[in-house]
C-alpha cells in the first residue's frame, strides 16, 4: 500500500513539475461579472462598440478596485472624465487566454450617480503580436476594499456600434502582420458627448451576456503583467506650418522630437465630408503598408485625435482645400519606465550611438517587446534577447516586466512536441527559428534576465519547460549537435553564415545557461545531464571546426564567417590560444547584421581587445550616427532613406549600448540583482566615462577617467550592496589612493577602512569595496 501511494504521489509531482507552464497564470476566481456584447457587433474586423452603465452609491468605499478584459483595446471615462487612454494588452498570455487589466478607480468616484463609458476596439484578426479570440466582448467588475461588488458587467448595461468608425478599403491596408487596421473616422456620424453623464441613449440598445469569467473564447483570465502606458499629454509639434492657415490641398509636415509611438490630433474648421488623412514618414517602414488614419470633417469648428498609435519622425496629415486649420498636435504614449541609465564619454560618437541605442530600444516596447513598431510589432526572440540585456543599463527596474511577461509568454506556448517557437504572442505564426530559440532559453536570455533582476521565481517557473526543449536537440555520432530546421533554418540576415559551427555554438550557450539554472536549483542531476552534452560539444567542436586559421566548417565554401568565430569566443569553447587569429578574422570580416554585430563586439571585448571593439562600432555605425534619425536601423545601409527590405527603427540594433555600459565602463552583476556587481574597465582609448546604471539593488554611478600617467575611478555602491573595483593594471602603477589615503605603495597592498585589496589578475588590481563612495587614483 504505501509503494502505491508513493507511486501516486511521484507521479502527481511530475505532472504538477511538467505540466504546461500556463497552469502558473493565477486567475482570480471570484468575478461576479458577465462577458457582455453589443447585439448588431456580429464580431466584425476593426469593430468600435460603446459601452455605457450608470449606478448610484450611497457612499464612497474606503477603495475601489476595477477588473477589466476586453479583446481587443478599451478608453475607459469615469464620470466623464478619461482615466484610461488604451487599456487592454493584446491577446495571448497563452494559445488559449486573455490579459485582465487591474486599476484604482477610488478618487474617480462619487456619492449619488456614477458614470461609466468603456470605448472597445476589437482588432478581428490575428497578427504577429496578437491572438484573437474571434469575438467582441467586455467584462467589467468593481469590488470595494472587502471584496463587495460595485459595478459589474451584465446585460443590463447599454451598448452600442459607435457609427463614427469606418473601414475605409479605398487606400493600402495594413500588411498581414499586423492585427490592427487603420482608424477611420466620419465625424458626421459622431455621437458627442456620449461618455458623459445625462447623455441620452437614443439608438442605443440591449446587451447581451455571453457567459461568465473564464468562458470561451477568451478562457482563463491573467491579470496584466506590465504597468498601464505613460502617457506624455497633447503637445505641440517640435516644427510645423504656421497656423491658422486654409488649405490649398496641402499635405503639413509636421516634425516630432524623435521617433515616436504617438496619436495625431487636429483641430480645424471645414464643410461636412471632406477627408483628412494623417499617416507619418514610417509608412512603409520596412516595405509594406503599415497604419494610418483618416477623419471625415462634419461641418463647423472640431477637434479629432486618432487613437490608434502610429510611429515615425514627421507626421503627414493630407488637407484636402478649404480646409481651415487652427492646430495639430500629438500624443505620445509608450511603456511606462525612466530613462534612468545613463553613459557619456569624451567621444561623442559614442554617446550618440548609445542614445540612439536607447531610443530605439524604446520605440520598440509596449504590449510586448518588438522587432520594430511599424512592419511587425512582433516578438522574435532574437531581438528579444538583445533588447533585455540593453534594458538593464539603460532603463529603470520597472522595465523588467516587460522581460518576464516575454520570457513567461515564450514557454506558455511551448508545443505538445516540446518545441518553442517566436512570435508570441501570434495567430498567424508558428514557425520555430531554432538559434534564435536557443538564445532565449540560454545564457544570454533567461540566464541574463535573471542574473541581472535577481528574480529566481520566473527562472524557477519556465526551469522543468528549458529541460524538455533542450532534449528536443540530439549530438550526433561525431560528438557535436545535429542541425535542426525547425520552421525556418535562420541564422542570421546576410550571407556567408557558417549555419553548422552556430548552431553548436547557441546549443553550447542554451546548455551553459541551463546548467547554471540547475546548479541555482541544487538539480544535479540536471547540471550533469547539461555538462556531459557540453562536454562533448568542447571535445569535438575545435578539432572539426578549428584549421589553424579561423573557424570554419568543413563543408562550408563561403568566406570566413565573422559571426562564427565571435561567438566561438562569446561561448567559451575558443581558448586563449586562438585568440590572435580571431582577432584578425574580425579585423577582415564584415559579414553580420547589426543583431548579431553585438556578438562580435562583445568577442572583441572578452579577448580583451577594447580598441578594435570600439573601432569596429566606429566602422560598422558611422553612417547610423551620422543619419538625422534618432533610431538604428535593421540593415547597415540608410539608402537616402528608402529601406526597401529594413526598417530604420529595429530592435536587435543596439547591441552597442550594451557594450559600452557593460564593458567599456566596465559594469556587470557579479550576483543576482546586483547584490554584489564589478567595474572592471576597457575604456580603450576614451579618456573620460561617466555611467549610472538603475540596477534592482540601487543607483550605481561610475566616473572614469585616464591619462598617460594615471588613472581615476569615482564609484557609488548603493546601500546593502558591494562592489569589485578593477585598476588597470597592463603599467605598475606606483601607488593607488582611494579618497586620498594609500591603498597600494611600492606594489603591496594597504588596508583602509571601507575598502580592501581582493586580487591582482587580468591585468587589474582590484578592490572590494562596500556600500558608499570611492574615489580612487592611481598613478603611473
Amino acid at each position: 500500500m504505501r509503494t502505491r501511494t508513493l507511486y501516486f504521489l511521484l507521479i502527481i509531482l511530475a505532472v504538477v513539475y511538467f505540466s504546461p507552464i500556463n497552469v502558473l497564470h493565477a486567475q482570480e476566481t471570484d468575478w461576479q461579472a458577465k462577458w457582455i456584447y453589443n447585439f448588431n457587433a456580429q464580431d466584425k474586423s476593426n469593430s468600435w462598440i460603446a459601452f455605457r452603465k450608470t449606478t448610484t452609491l450611497d457612499s464612497l468605499p474606503q477603495q475601489a478596485i476595477a477588473k477589466i478584459a476586453v479583446d481587443s483595446k478599451y478608453w475607459l471615462w469615469l464620470n466623464g472624465e478619461l482615466v484610461v487612454f488604451e487599456g487592454g494588452l493584446k491577446r495571448g498570455p497563452s494559445p488559449q487566454d486573455t490579459y485582465y487589466d487591474e486599476l484604482d478607480l477610488t478618487e474617480h468616484l462619487k456619492t449619488g450617480e456614477n458614470t461609466i463609458a468603456v470605448l472597445v476596439w476589437y482588432f478581428g484578426k490575428n497578427g504577429f503580436s496578437h491572438h484573437s479570440s474571434g469575438r467582441a466582448g467586455l467584462i467589467f467588475e468593481i469590488n470595494d476594499e472587502k471584496g463587495n461588488v460595485l459595478v459589474q458587467s451584465d446585460q443590463s448595461w447599454r451598448s452600442r456600434v459607435h457609427p463614427g468608425y469606418y473601414n475605409d478599403d479605398s487606400g493600402s491596408q495594413p500588411n498581414y502582420r499586423l492585427s490592427e487596421s487603420n482608424v477611420c473616422f466620419d465625424a458626421r456620424n459622431d455621437m458627442p458627448g456620449w461618455q458623459q453623464s445625462g447623455f441620452k441613449l437614443r439608438g442605443w440598445g440591449d446587451t447581451g451576456e455571453y457567459g461568465p469569467a473564464g468562458c470561451q473564447p477568451w478562457n482563463k483570465l491573467v491579470k496584466r503583467p506590465i504597468p498601464q502606458w505613460k502617457d506624455y499629454g497633447l503637445k505641440s509639434y517640435t516644427k510645423a506650418p504656421q497656423l491658422p492657415l486654409t488649405s490649398t490641398g496641402d499635405t503639413l509636415v509636421c516634425k516630432l522630437p524623435y521617433n515616436a509611438q504617438v496619436t495625431p490630433y487636429l483641430k480645424v474648421k471645414a464643410k461636412a465630408g471632406l477627408k483628412i488623412e494623417m499617416l507619418t514618414d514610417d509608412y512603409h517602414g520596412g516595405g509594406p503598408a503599415n497604419l494610418r488614419a483618416a477623419y471625415i470633417t462634419q461641418d463647423g469648428e472640431q477637434e479629432y485625435e486618432s487613437l490608434g498609435w502610429i510611429n515615425g519622425h514627421e507626421m503627414y496629415y493630407i488637407i484636402p482645400a478649404g480646409v481651415e486649420v487652427l492646430d495639430l498636435k500629438y500624443r505620445e504614449t509608450g511603456y511606462n519606465t525612466e530613462f534612468s541609465g545613463q553613459f557619456e564619454c569624451d567621444d561623442p560618437f559614442y554617446n550618440t550611438l548609445w542614445e540612439k541605442s536607447r531610443r530605439t530600444l524604446y520605440i520598440t516596447m509596449r504590449d510586448n517587446y518588438m522587432d520594430c513598431p511599424d512592419r511587425e510589432r512582433a516578438q522574435w526572440w532574437g531581438d528579444a534577447v538583445n533588447e533585455i540585456g540593453e534594458s538593464f543599463y539603460a532603463l529603470c527596474p520597472q522595465s523588467q516586466l516587460l522581460a518576464k511577461k516575454a520570457i513567461i509568454e515564450l514557454m506558455s506556448w511551448q508545443r505538445p512536441d516540446s518545441t518553442i517557437f517566436s512570435p508570441i504572442p501570434a495567430g498567424n505564426y508558428d514557425r520555430e527559428l531554432p538559434m534564435q530559440m536557443l538564445a532565449s532559453v540560454g545564457y544570454y536570455g533567461f540566464w541574463t534576465y535573471y542574473f541581472h533582476s535577481g528574480d529566481i521565481e520566473t527562472l524557477r517557473s519556465v526551469f522543468p519547460h528549458v529541460r524538455t526543449y533542450l532534449e528536443v536537440w540530439k549530438l550526433g555520432e561525431n560528438g557535436l549537435v545535429v542541425p535542426r530546421k525547425g520552421g525556418w533554418t535562420w541564422g542570421d540576415w546576410g550571407e556567408n553564415k557558417d549555419m553548422e559551427i552556430l548552431f553548436n555554438e547557441w546549443y553550447y550557450l542554451a546548455l551553459k545557461g541551463y546548467a547554471n539554472m540547475a546548479e541555482l536549483f541544487s538539480r544535479s542531476d540536471d547540471k550533469s545531464w547539461a555538462k556531459e552534452r557540453m562536454d562533448s560539444i568542447d571535445a569535438n567542436f575545435n578539432k572539426t571546426f578549428w584549421n589553424g586559421k579561423a573557424y570554419r566548417s568543413p563543408d562550408y565554401d563561403g568566406e570566413t564567417d565573422d559571426r562564427a568565430n565571435a561567438l566561438a569566443v562569446v561561448s567559451g569553447l575558443a581558448k586563449p590560444d586562438q585568440f590572435k587569429k580571431i582577432q584578425k578574422v574580425l579585423k577582415d570580416e564584415y559579414h553580420a547584421s547589426p543583431y548579431m554585430e553585438k556578438y562580435v563586439l562583445e568577442a572583441l571585448y572578452l579577448m580583451g581587445l577594447p580598441q578594435d571593439a570600439l573601432d569596429r562600432m566606429k566602422k560598422r555605425y558611422d553612417e547610423m550616427v551620422d543619419s538625422e534619425l534618432s533610431t538604428l536601423w535593421e540593415g547597415w545601409e540608410d539608402q537616402q532613406r528608402n529601406f526597401r527590405w529594413g526598417t530604420y527603427n529595429h530592435a536587435w540594433s543596439g547591441g552597442p549600448l550594451t557594450m559600452l555600459s557593460q564593458y567599456a565602463t566596465g559594469i556587470s552583476p557579479l550576483q543576482a540583482g546586483y547584490k554584489s556587481f564589478q567595474v572592471m574597465p576597457q575604456m580603450g582609448s576614451l579618456n573620460h566615462i561617466q555611467a549610472e546604471v538603475a540596477s534592482t539593488a540601487g543607483e550605481i554611478r561610475v566616473e572614469l577617467e585616464q591619462t598617460n600617467k594615471q588613472f581615476t575611478a569615482s564609484v557609488g555602491v548603493p546601500k546593502g550592496a558591494t562592489a569589485l573595483v578593477g585598476i588597470p593594471a597592463d603599467k605598475t602603477p606606483k601607488s593607488i589612493m582611494c579618497d586620498g589615503k594609500p591603498v597600494w605603495e611600492k606594489n603591496k597592498a594597504a588596508q583602509q577602512a571601507g575598502i580592501e585589496f581582493s586580487d591582482e589578475k587580468d591585468n587589474y588590481i582590484i578592490y572590494k569595496v562596500k556600500e558608499g563612495n570611492y574615489n580612487l587614483k592611481a598613478i603611473y
